[in-house]
């Protein structure tokens, strides 16, 4: 949608966009709410995506902000991936999820527990990693050291 198409009042489901914008565990939500912000100019939906390209942690959805915010006319600058922990504590978190299973517990158990027990962090790793999350998950999983005798 071009500038000259943009609409310059709220959307009549502006506060569920909000809601959804910022939804934690569900970063295909929150992306869909910003490619819906992102075709309304007002004050408010610039905001929110303001607010997901600076904050979110899932950094495809900061990059739709940032096209969303330009393609409105904003001056912002194109956030920088943090190669870093989205989710504080993501170590110590897996640990304690891994302490919880029985010892010979396989991956898609621990896969399962952790998406159960931590969807947010399940959620923004899966949008963070993309297709390399599996991967990524069952590496840490086989790294993860628990000091059981």
């Amino acid at each position: 949608m071009s500038n000259e198409e943009t609409r310059k009042e709220s959307p009549a489901n502006f506060a569920e966009l909000k809601k959804s914008i910022n939804r934690k565990s569900n970063w295909r939500e929150r992306l869909d709410a910003v490619e819906e912000l992102g075709q309304w100019k007002t004050r408010e939906t610039k905001e929110l995506l303001h607010h997901s390209m600076t904050g979110d942690p899932v950094y495809r959805v900061q990059i739709a902000a940032y096209e969303k915010l330009k393609g409105l006319g904003e001056q912002v600058s194109k956030p920088e991936y943090k190669n870093e922990d989205p989710i504080k504590g993501t170590k110590k978190i897996l640990i304690r999820i891994k302490k919880s299973l029985p010892k010979d517990h396989s991956y898609e158990q621990f896969k399962e527990k952790v998406k159960k027990m931590r969807l947010d962090l399940y959620d923004t790793y899966e949008g963070d990693k993309g297709d390399n999350f599996d991967q990524w998950l069952e590496e840490t999983w086989a790294s993860l050291s628990i000091g059981r005798n």
